[in-house]
Parts: structure tokens; sequence; C-alpha cells
């Protein structure tokens, strides 16, 4: 009997019925109510057990983790401590932001296991006693005989002891496009959880027929709650960009407690005042620290979450859509996102006649061509029949709805009925059938008898090998002829050459009835008339091929990861234009090392009947290699991987509750082409962060040389430190969230992607930010040092705003690394030539109303004033464009990356 403990659960699939019998201690009246109250007290509801969710507080309080977010605050605490209460509550205001606009986007994050249970359905038949009764399938234990019924999901892992025609779609669980069929019988250990035939799963859907089974495991022994739990062992991933901002606040706050402490030495040196000296190393402190960074960072990928959302990509973290421009491997499913997840006829083979199909999905669209050229099948007498047999011998429906065409039925059925009406053939109008035999896994076929004028007619569908195997005659030419062992032989080659092709082939043939044959169906599906098969697949979305064509020219590795069979893989990878070398199975990759297998996936982009826990191991693979790995996915059983992922990307449509919760992101169109478009915005709002954390920098260097400066050459103090908040909060923070708006450049997806663990600031950048932060602090000085000794105020009125004008040249030196701004036109940005504007009419007012000039320490500035801050400020432009003008004609006019 299974254990609720630690002893391991039997391999259901290798057992007998009666061994099965024996090990639940059960039988074919199911339980006694007794039993079933007993076993309910030993293991439990069938239920899954969630871990304890995050309280909002909890939420809250995380967004303050960074570092640079610490700093923050301490430097809010100093201000406060020295008499500065104004400077303290502008920072903590925007700490607070940060925070609250990350709190917003994350809220809904965990709720991967709510989403599971929620599937789980609310009611099960099941046999107790003897008697059939309805019971809430959270009571159902091991032992329970549960009756399956066409329609209903499955509500706990079962072990099938009879099935009739008994189809399950196990889409969610393991990726299997098709539904699977089902039936008693005993397999052998160890397989494959896609291939348990004789079993039946918790969340999955009978799609077809009817069965019963013993329930061999309920709640987080299922398969499904197996999956459930690693869910809740897969911890977050943090995303490249918090890495790098926390390594970031770390160097800045170890720097500015390193000026800090070298100032105020310093000045004690010349004998300058204690309190005047602390007042200079806060001021420093303030200068080293980017105040608005954390919250230009936080408003710039809220912003690109809503152009992520235009583009169809809805981002659930914030962080994740910067991530997403890193990406280097993306792992996606095959069934609903590279596919359109709706069998399609594409082929109809009969005797006389191949004709190709043409149209996708379920839409009645299409025509029938012979070599190439269109013809009527009606006209056919060999497709006609095929297609009127396969009609008629069919339980699918095709009926439009307000978001196009459904198939009510199974999806090989349903692209059954889709062809026939392509041709113009409906059912509406014909006969009920007269008697059937329905479809099962072991006679894989399926007969119906209509009463027609001349007769009785048997119809028959099924597998094309074995209804070959029952034909004696087919029909060639308009007349009936022997079918033939040649005959035979070369109709089964063609046959497997359809399936080598990754098609799904389904054959169908006839019988005319004579009088007095006993109407059971080993006498009734016998001397058939051959009439032909036709090719089905799960057609690849017309815009993947060019997604996937877009991957690889901006250096992403796609590898395609299924539930699907190798042959069926293989050749929608080759319809897509995926290069891969074979494919793996779940089988190969447990019997492969991690090394062998990371050496594999540099040549194989496909692996097929893959598990959750495959996947899993894949993601972790790809990782320690380096990659930054994103998932789709749509199932159940993807949502492990998923969350495992450095971004997981669920689909919008298709995908389930599980998915999409434990995704960073959803696809709302379920397009695969989205998420290129993700990348790209991705790549785009990272290029962006670069660009404004160099010039915010930058523009901190600036106020440090001036104010060290200053101090080294025995001047006053040049910055208090309110004028060096309104700078870094209010100037800076306008400019700098302007230029996280900036356009992508026009080769963003021709380059490889970005190494994660490169540093936001590289050496180059460095220098650069060192060089032009020098040169602002040195003009910020000479407009300081000219009239400091006549008029303090004036003279820092001038250093504060020539430090202003300076940095608003300088914020168009970042707009490109390697672009002049004639190649990206000057006002491609409208938001930064307003940020810019604005800016200056913030400081006009600061400078010429009064109460500003209290508050900030300003005095007002005459016209040669501010043209001669225009003029000093100006050779920084023309520097920066000089440079870049230069590196293009060095390098023959096409940058590099950079």
């Amino acid at each position: 009997m299974p254990s609720p403990g630690g002893n391991p659960l039997p391999d259901w699939c290798s057992l007998t019925p009666d061994d099965v019998r024996r090990e639940l201690d059960t039988g074919p009246e199911g339980l006694s109510e007794e039993e079933a109250a007993g076993r309910l007290q030993r293991y439990g509801e069938n239920v899954l057990r969630a871990e304890e969710r995050e309280t909002r507080l909890q939420v809250f309080l995380r967004q303050f983790k960074s570092v640079l977010i610490v700093i923050l605050i301490v430097a809010a605490a100093i201000s406060f401590f020295v008499g500065e209460p104004l400077d303290a509550a502008a920072i903590l205001a925007i700490v607070f932001l940060n925070a609250l606009l990350g709190f917003s986007q994350e809220w809904r994050a965990g709720e991967a296991i709510e989403a599971l249970k929620k599937m789980l359905v609310q009611r099960a038949a099941v046999v107790r006693g003897g008697e059939r009764q309805e019971i809430d399938a959270s009571a159902l234990v091991p032992g329970d005989l549960v009756l399956l019924e066409m329609g209903e999901q499955v509500p706990a892992d079962l072990f099938i002891v009879e099935g009739t025609s008994l189809e399950v779609d196990e889409a969610p669980l393991t990726g299997e496009s098709s539904p699977v069929d089902k039936a008693e019988g005993t397999l052998r250990a160890g397989t494959a959880l896609a291939e348990r035939s004789n079993m039946a799963f918790a969340g999955t859907m009978v799609v077809n027929g009817h069965g019963l089974g013993f329930v061999v495991a309920t709640g987080m022994q299922t398969e499904f709650g197996r999956i459930a739990g690693l869910s809740q062992r897969v911890g977050d991933e943090t995303t490249p960009l918090a890495r790098q901002m926390d390594r970031l606040g770390r160097d800045l706050g170890l720097i500015a407690l390193g000026i800090a402490i070298l100032a105020v030495a310093v000045g004690i040196l010349q004998e300058r005042g204690l309190l005047e000296m602390f007042l200079v190393g806060v001021s420093l402190a303030v200068a080293v620290i980017p105040e608005g960074l954390p919250a230009v960072v936080t408003l710039t990928l809220a912003v690109g979450i809503k152009s992520m959302m235009r583009r169809n990509c809805l981002i659930r973290h914030l962080p994740a859509s910067e991530t997403l421009g890193a990406v280097s491997v993306i792992c996606t499913d095959k069934t609903g996102t590279l596919t359109r997840n709706e069998m399609t006829v594409v082929r109809v083979r009969t005797p006389d006649t191949e004709a190709e199909v043409t149209g996708a999905g379920y839409i009645p669209e299409g025509e029938f061509l012979v070599e190439e050229k269109p013809v009527d099948p009606l006209a056919d007498r060999g497709l006609r029949r095929f297609l009127r047999t396969v009609l008629l011998c069919n339980h699918a429906t095709l009926s439009p709805g307000e978001e196009g065409w459904r198939v009510f039925g199974t999806p090989t059925e349903g692209a059954l009925v889709v062809a026939a009406a392509k041709a113009g053939l409906s059912r509406e109008g014909m006969p009920e059938a007269a008697q059937e035999f329905s479809f099962n896994s072991t006679r894989k076929r399926m007969t119906v008898i209509y009463r027609e004028d001349g007769g009785d007619v048997a119809y028959v569908k099924g597998a094309p090998e074995v209804l070959l195997a029952r034909s004696s005659r087919l029909i060639a030419a308009g007349s009936a002829v022997v079918l033939t062992t040649g005959r035979r032989e070369a109709i089964l080659h063609e046959i497997e050459e359809y399936a080598s092709r990754g098609l799904r082939v389904i054959g169908a043939a006839c019988r005319p009835l004579p009088p007095g044959i006993e109407r059971t169906a080993e006498a009734v599906e016998d001397d058939l008339t051959f009439l032909g098969f036709a090719g089905i697949v799960d057609s690849p979305r017309p815009e993947a091929a060019e997604a996937i064509r877009l991957c690889r020219s901006a250096g992403i590795d796609v590898v395609m990861i299924t539930g699907d069979n190798p042959l069926t893989a293989c050749a929608v990878a080759h319809d897509l234009g995926l290069a891969s070398e074979g494919a793996l199975t779940g089988t190969d990759l447990e019997a492969m090392a991690d090394d062998e297998i990371a050496r594999r996936l540099r040549r194989t982009k496909v692996l097929s009947r893959v598990t959750a826990e495959h996947k899993l191991r894949v993601i972790d693979i790809l990782s320690r290699e380096g990659a930054v790995v994103a998932m789709t996915g749509d199932g159940v059983n993807d949502a492990p991987a998923l969350k495992k992922a450095s971004i997981g990307i669920a689909m919008g449509i298709k995908g389930t509750d599980a998915a999409r919760e434990s995704s960073d992101m959803v696809l709302v169109d379920d397009n695969f082409a989205s998420i290129v478009a993700g990348v790209e915005e991705g790549r785009r709002e990272y290029d962006n962060i670069a660009r404004f954390t160099r010039y915010l920098l930058s523009s901190n260097v600036g106020e440090l040389v001036a104010i060290v400066g200053g101090l080294l050459l025995g001047l006053p103090l040049i910055l208090i430190p309110v004028q060096i908040l309104w700078i870094n909060l209010v100037t800076d923070g306008v400019t700098a969230l302007a230029l996280g708006l900036e356009p992508a450049e026009r080769d963003i997806m021709q380059r490889r992607p970005r190494d994660p663990e490169e540093a936001i600031l590289t050496r180059n950048a460095y220098l650069v930010i060192l060089i032009l932060g020098a040169w602002l602090g040195i003009l910020t000085l000479y407009a300081f040092s000219g009239i400091y000794e006549t008029d303090l105020d004036r003279a820092r009125t001038m250093a504060f705003t020539g430090l202003i004008v300076f940095e608003l040249y300088n914020v168009l030196n970042f707009r490109s690394f390697r672009f002049p701004l004639h190649r990206i036109g000057f006002f491609s940005n409208p938001a930064l030539v307003l940020a810019i504007l604005g800016s200056l009419v913030l400081q006009a007012l600061v400078v010429y109303v009064p109460v500003f000039n209290a508050f900030l320490g300003t005095a007002p500035l005459t016209l040669a004033d501010w043209g001669l801050l225009a003029l000093l400020g100006l050779p920084v432009l023309l520097a920066g464009e000089a440079y870049k003008i230069l590196l293009l004609r060095v390098r023959g006019g096409s940058p590099a990356a950079g």
C-alpha cells in the first residue's frame, strides 16, 4: 500500500491489475465507507499543500534589500542628525517611491500553488461498497475505484482497469500534443510518464470514451503534486541587473566613505573647523551617491513594461523586462508555442491520387492541390470517398465562435472534419449511425455502420497498417482490385515515409455488408476495401520560423523541449529552420552525465519525451555554462522550469494558471515572435540603464571634483548638500528618466547577447565618466572662483547653475556611445528635449524666485552670467561629437557593439 511518509511508491504501470488490487487492498466493489474514512485520516485530503505565502508587508520590505537603497537610507539618517531634515525627507521620498513601484509589480508573485489547487476537480464518481456515488474529490483515497467519463478531469492518479475508447489530454502535464489512448494492461518498469497508457493522472482531461481506475496516489503524492513540490523547492533567481546594481552600490558606498574620511582629514590638517568639515564630508558622500538612480531605474523599467505590453509581452516582475534583453538561450515548448496546437490534414493519399491540402488550423478554408494545381476533391472519386468516410466515422464537430472556429472533440478527429469541410462536405442532413464499434488503443480503429439505399455499409478509420492488414482490396481507376502483397508493401512504405516526416497518419476503409453477417467487430471489420490515408500535423506558427531566424541573428540559441515523440519534434524543428543534430529523449538525458549533456546541447536543439525534472536539469546545466536561460511553456509540467529559469515565459491564451503564476512574463498572444520583440525591448532598456547610470555618475564626479578641488585650493564649500540633492534628484533625475526613453539603436538585434556577469560600468565606461566628470568639475570651479570673494551666494549659484548647464550638454553625449547626434537625430527622443528645456526652466525659478533663494541658498544671475555658462559648456558636447565621428571613420562607418 502507498505510504504518505518516506517509503517509495510502487512503479504502478509495471504491475498487473491483480497486483494493484493486492497492493491497494481493494477490489471490484471499491472500498467500504469505513475503510475510506480510515484511509482519509491516514493519507490526508486529496489536495495540494502550499507553502505559506509572503504577506504584503514582507513583499514591500523585500524592496529595500538593494545595497544602494540601504546606503541611501543611511545617508538620509546622517542628513537628519546633522540638521538637514529636508535633505533626509527628499532622499526617503525617493526610496519610498522606488519600493512602492516594485511592490505593485511583485505582489502577485508566488501564486503557482494556488493556481495548481484550482485545477483539481471538485467532484468525483466512485464505486464504494459496490454502489456508484459522487463525492468531493478531496475525499478520494488510495484504493478508491473511480469512474471516468468524457469531458471530466481526472481527480487523482489512477491505474486503469477498464477503458472503452478512453483518450486523455495530457498536454498540461507532459506536453504531448495529441490525446493519449488509455487502456488496461501492464508496461515495463520505468516507462516514461508520457507513455504510461495504463494510467491516468490528476489534472488531465478525458476527451473521449469512458473507463474505470483505482486511485494509486492523491494530493502531493500525485504527479501533479510532485510538480507542485518542485515549484515550491525552486528558488527565485536573482536577475543580472539586480546583481550589478548591488555591486555598484557596494562600490559607491566604499568610495563615498573613503572620500569623506579623506576630505575631513585634509580639512583638519588645514585647521578648518570640525563642524564645517563634517558638513563637507556629508556633502561629498551625497555627491558620490546618485540618489535618483534607483528611482530612475525603477521608473524606466516600469515604462518599459508598458512598452512591452504594447508588443504583447506582459511583464510580472520589474527586473524581468531588462533580463529578457540578456537572454542567450530560449528553451521553448513545442505544442502551442512554436505550433498552433491545432491538428491539420496536410496530405491525403488515395490509390490514385496524392493531394496536398492547404490552410492551417481549424479554419475550413483551403485547397486540394495535385502536382501543385488546384483540383475539385469531390470530382475525384477516390478523394471524395476517403473524405466522406472519415467524416462519417467521426464524433468531432466544427462550429464558428466569437474568437474563431472551434472543434469539439479530439484534435485528430477535428482535423479530419475540417479537411472534409474544405472539400464542401458536412454531416448536416446525414442519418445517424446504426451501430458503432469504438476506438481504443488495442483495436486502433473505429467503425460505424450506416443504412444506405444499397444496404448497410461499414465505414472504418484508424491506424493504416491495421486497416491494411484487414483489407483484401482497394479501388484504383474506379475499379476494385486485389490488394496484392506488392501493393500492400508499397503502401506501408509510403505510410512510413509520412511518419518519418513527423506526420500522424490516419487510414480509412469501407465495406458493404452482406446480408446476414454477424454484427460483431471481428466479423464486420474484415475483408475491407482500403481507401487511403491522411497525414496530419500540428502546424507550425507561420511567424515562428522568422522569429527563430531573428533569434539566430541576435546570437540567441533556441532549444525545443517537448513531450512529443522525437520524429514529430524533429520534423517541426526542420520546418521552422531550427538546425539540430537529431533529438535527445528523456531516457537519453537520464543515461548521460551533465558534462556530456552540455556538449550535446551545442549541436542538438531538440529534446523530446522529457519530464519536469529533465527540464530543470537542462536549465541548471545551461546556467552553469554561463547562459541566461528563458523558458517558455504553457502546462503544469512547465511550472517548476519557468520558476527556475532566468526568465520564465508563459503562454497567455493556452497557458495554465500554474504556468502563468510561475512565470516572469506572459505572452498575451501566445506568439513566439513576441519574444523577439521583447528581447529587443529588453536590450533597449539595458542600453538606456547603462546610459543614464554613466550620465548620473559623470555628473556626480563633476560635483566631487568641484568640492574636493575647492577644498584643496582652500576655497569655501562650493556646493552645499541641498544644492547637490536638487541636482541629483530633480534636474539629473528628469533628464536621466528621459534618457531611459531613448529609442533602440539600429543594430540592436545584430549583437551577441551581453555577458550577464559583465559590470554595468566597464573599464572604458569608468574612463569616460572620470574624464567628463573631471571636466565638468573644473568648469564648475572656474565659474565659482572668479566671484566668491565678493559674493559667496552668487558664486555658489554660478557653480550650482553652471554644473546643471554643463550636465545638460553632457546628457547629449550619453544618448549613444557610438553614434553622433546627426546619425540618431536630435529630435528622435522628444522626451529628452522637453526634459532639457524643463530643467532650464526649473533652474531659472530656483535662481529668481525668492522662496527658492532661501531654500537653496541661491542668488539672481545676470544674462551675461548665463551666456558665460553656455559658452563654457559647449566644448563638452562638441568634444563628444568629434570623438564619435572619428570613431565612425576609423571603423568604416559601422561601429562595433559597445
